[in-house]
């Protein structure tokens, strides 16, 4: 069995997918197994889902870094991105006039002898007070308590305690100085908003640190119990978990799409080992 490597890089989606399933996790981090079944059908509407949602990103990125508006709604070509440029523009376009925007930040912080890091739509900082927002694209509106208890709200709550002071001027954010807010593109009236306290934050650190433990003492990454999990999964087949990819309808939730960190480390705050 390969090891894990020294230091990993754990993100909220690696977590989450050894939360889901440890073989999965193995297979995408440890043996880095290439595994091309699709994981949602049909593929087309599912990609094309996708590339809007990641487009999307990037639209509202650009806007809250101080681009006319005017000019991005033409570059929404689509329905879908048509509709959410809209929905964002009309509920949230005061926030380009707020001070204390930090749009796709990352922070980073050590975990045991690993590191964890988080990219983040936005991060507003104002006063002492800290909010993150995320944006997403799905098609049905999750419940609140299971957005809860998803690794991210986990882990971007627990590490912008733990790393940005910077963005406060030197001085560390409080845990109940901190909210997130997940906004919906197309429930943008219905968000989620998580608050978070002193409490919240050492049963996090205690749950992400008993995770990574857990990680680097297997021996043998357990295939999930929860067979519905596979439907989404790229592993399934290589796992005779089945060869149908799930309706694209109910993927969203499951199947995120992973980060793909291409980042100088030399250039974004951290806390030193």
């Amino acid at each position: 069995m390969t090891a894990l490597p020294r230091p990993f890089t754990f993100s909220q989606s690696s977590l989450q997918d050894y939360v889901d399933c440890p073989r999965r996790f193995e297979l995408r981090y440890i043996e880095k197994l290439d595994w091309p079944a699709v994981e949602a059908e049909p593929v087309a509407e599912n990609e094309r889902r996708m590339a809007d949602g990641n487009f999307f990103h990037r639209l509202a990125q650009q806007f809250l870094l101080g681009l006319p508006a005017e000019k991005l709604s033409r570059l929404a070509a689509t329905p879908d991105l048509s509709r959410w440029w809209d929905n964002f523009h009309t509920n949230l376009g005061g926030l380009q006039d707020i001070p204390g925007l930090h749009p796709e930040a990352v922070l980073s912080a050590p975990i045991r002898t690993h590191r964890l890091l988080a990219k983040f739509d936005l991060i507003a900082v104002r006063d002492g007070r800290a909010a993150i927002y995320d944006w997403k694209t799905y098609h049905k509106r999750p419940q609140n308590e299971w957005m809860a208890i998803r690794m991210q709200t986990r882990v971007y709550r627990y590490l912008l305690a733990r790393a940005g002071s910077h963005l406060n001027g030197g001085q560390a954010l409080t845990p109940e100085s901190i909210q997130m807010t997940y906004w919906y593109t197309d429930f943008p009236s219905d968000p989620a908003t998580f608050h978070y306290d002193e409490s919240q934050f050492k049963r996090d650190e205690a749950t992400l640190e008993k995770l990574v433990d857990e990680i680097e003492s297997l021996q043998t990454f357990e295939l999930t119990s929860d067979e519905g999990k596979c439907r989404f999964c790229p592993y399934r087949s290589y796992c005779n978990r089945g060869v149908t990819a799930g309706d694209w309808h109910d993927a969203e939730e499951e199947a995120e799409v992973h980060e793909a960190f291409d980042i100088n480390f030399e250039q974004i705050a951290e806390i030193a080992f």
